[in-house]
């Protein structure tokens, strides 16, 4: 399974023997360095470049090219060597572009010799520098692990051979320029082009331009919605959205798969729309579907994935950079206090000042990364977000105005927005696919957001009736005309405020059900249809169901949970959640855990099995790819807004223009 990995994350590796693939679009030189457990290059014979290729457990290309495969053997190394940096360069002196921000990001791969990728790293974020480390190999405690490190350096090969302790940096470094342009290296076979899986760029025409920052079509990632696709973070479930972070393998201990979920293996879409050229030293103008699609919808669906993801990555590699400066400042002050008569008086101080001036500055440069990727996300955002169409847009878009009951199913829904602590106002729309794969879980307790914490009880329980009638009304307005049926159940009739837009509308086939008896009736309805459809699929009879059952797909509302509630009804909630989404049935509860802590573990399948969000604000969702904790916004029409009426209001005429 191959790491897709952001700067500063680290993989182990699996085998001794590797190689090292480079693709970088324009001719570079790559090289290699052995270090110390310091990371000290201890002299020129410990570096592989053109002019000299080989040492022993590794050998690198000989010339400056657009695609390298750099040989590399750990178990062939000297036991003095800890640790081996790849290095990728621009020539000098042959006409090329002199900096990395004028090409596209490199990208590099660890492979297994049997071509089987172990991980891999787009280094982006680069601008005037002409030199990076991409990647280091390192041993620590006996196993050697991959870590993406991205450091450029805007003094060349020079400055990068000098950070690491080569004495001989600026000799060495001329001698490599010259042996790149006079041609002292001989040519080399690339290796095999990379397919279009393996592109890792959302707007390859545009990356140089946008300071290279990694906007992928395809992965966090590119979530590609295929058609039986669902999302993420919900990433699962976000913009295609994140899940809750209670389950899956990161949390059960097992390897994390840092692949993305979508990541498409068709046959390419027509090229997006091209966005206008970058004015000197800026970005390029945003283009609303600036991305792969075979229909515009899906180019937005994919955008606001690259949106998601080029916002995870950038904000995790600040924060890796952080904490690299903060942990290289710690072994400074380590280093430089080990003797104790430099712990007081002047040399003591200088130590800290010098190891403070030095973290300031690392920080300082992530900082001014992490604000040019952040206004370039908010420009976009600003740009797609009035393009969205209304399955993707807030209540509060125009969109709606101009709303009408639709012909086809959409491919995603909206369901809140998402964000992150560095840029609170930069939202991403939190896209979950249709039709649903599984339920809601609107959650009417104290969650322990501060928002929830300054709200009675009784207030949060009415904002997630009102969130949960929202959010029907968005699944009624997106379906076409009677392919969607909503069923609520409100045990003690506390949700008929809340859920007056739904019942005034017309939209519902039938009242809420009230009461021991309807609670049964309901249920007993749901559980046969989902037992009849299933015994039909199964036996390939499905033109023998009864002619009164309806196929559309339904969604049960369960208001105040457990309320109202037997064993025997518990069991059949648990049925429905579990089997009814495969067969077109699907569960929205609004509901307290804690208020249902009798059950005890009898309930926790269920819970699971449904996306949990919140009426108010929450950090409760995690991505699959780097871990953020995402903070949650719901999705509510603005304050005094008819539109959620108005909406249901087409949807109840078009139901009622149906044929009996």
């Amino acid at each position: 399974m191959t790491a897709e990995l952001v700067r500063g994350q680290n993989h182990p590796l699996p085998q001794a023997r590797l190689e090292i693939r480079v693709s970088a679009g324009k001719p570079v030189v790559a090289g290699a360095t052995l270090g110390d457990e310091q990371g000290t290059v201890r002299g020129t014979e410990w570096v592989a470049h053109p002019g000299s290729p080989q040492l022993p457990g590794l050998e690198v290309s000989k010339q400056a090219a657009a695609d390298h495969r750099l040989a590399v053997d750990l178990e062939a190394l000297p036991e003095t060597v800890h640790r081996v940096s790849v290095l990728l360069a621009l020539p000098v002196g042959v006409g090329g572009p002199l900096r990395f921000g004028a090409v596209a990001a490199p990208f590099v791969s660890v492979t297994g010799l049997d071509g089987s990728e172990v991980a891999n790293y787009t280094v982006t974020g680069l601008d005037s520098e002409s030199a990076v480390v991409a990647l280091e190999l390192y041993r620590r405690q006996g196993i050697w692990k991959v870590r993406a490190v991205g450091q450029g350096y805007a003094g060349g090969l020079a400055d990068m051979l000098a950070d690491q302790g080569l004495a001989e940096a600026h000799e060495l470094a001329a001698a490599i320029h010259a042996a790149v342009s006079s041609g002292m290296a001989r040519s080399v076979a690339p290796p095999p082009a990379r397919g279009r899986d393996d592109d890792r760029m959302r707007r390859t025409t545009s990356h140089a331009a946008n300071g290279g920052r990694d906007a992928q079509s395809d992965a966090p990632p590119p979530p590609s919605p295929a058609p039986a696709a669902p999302p993420v973070p919900p990433v699962p479930q976000a913009p295609g959205g994140p899940d809750s972070g209670a389950t899956g393998p990161a949390a059960q201990g097992g390897p994390i798969d840092y692949a993305h979920p979508r990541r498409r293996t068709t046959a390419p879409p027509p090229p997006p729309p091209t966005a206008p050229p970058a004015p000197p030293g800026g970005f390029p103008q945003p283009v609303a579907g600036d991305a792969t699609g075979w229909s515009m919808e899906e180019r937005l669906y994919n955008q606001v994935w690259g949106m998601f993801e080029d916002l995870a990555r950038t904000v995790a590699a600040y924060r890796s950079a952080v904490d690299f400066a903060e942990s290289r400042m710690d072994q400074e002050l380590d280093k430089a206090l080990s003797d104790p008569r430099s712990r007081i008086g002047t040399a003591g101080d200088t130590a800290r000042a010098t190891a403070q001036a030095k973290h300031d500055e690392l920080v300082g440069r992530a900082r001014e990364v992490l604000e040019r990727d952040l206004t370039q996300l908010a420009a976009e955002a600003d740009v797609v977000e009035p393009a969205l169409p209304p399955a993707f847009a807030s209540w509060g878009n125009l969109v709606w105005h101009g709303y009408r009951v639709p012909m086809e199913i959409p491919m995603a829904l909206r369901v809140g927005d998402l964000h992150l602590p560095e840029r609170p106002d930069l939202r991403i729309p939190m896209l979950i696919r249709l039709p649903l794969e599984r339920g809601l879980w609107i959650d009417s307790g104290r969650s322990g957001s501060d928002a929830a914490l300054m709200m009675e009880s009784d207030q949060l329980r009415r904002a997630a009736v009102e969130t949960a009638a929202a959010h029907a009304a968005r699944l009624l307005a997106v379906y076409p005309a009677g392919e969607f049926t909503v069923h609520v159940i409100d045990p003690a009739g506390t949700g008929a405020t809340a859920l007056a837009p739904l019942t005034e509308s017309g939209v519902l086939d039938e009242p809420a059900a009230a009461g021991a008896q309807g609670v049964t009736a309901v249920l007993a309805k749901l559980t046969q249809r989902v037992e009849l459809v299933q015994m039909a699929v199964r036996g390939g009879a499905v033109d023998s169901l009864p002619p009164d059952l309806d196929t559309a797909e339904q969604l049960l509302i369960v208001n105040d949970f457990p309320h109202g509630f037997d064993d025997r009804g518990v069991t059949q909630l648990r049925y429905l959640a579990d089997e009814g989404p495969s067969v077109g049935v699907h569960l929205m509860m609004v509901a307290d855990r804690e208020g249902a802590t009798a059950y005890g573990p009898v309930l926790d399948p269920l819970w699971r099995s449904l996306l949990r969000v919140t009426p108010v604000p929450d950090n409760h969702l995690i991505d699959p790819w780097v871990g953020h904790t995402w903070t949650f916004e719901p999705l509510l029409p603005p304050p005094g807004s008819q539109v959620v009426r108005q909406v249901l209001a087409q949807v109840a005429a078009a139901r009622r223009a149906l044929p009996r």
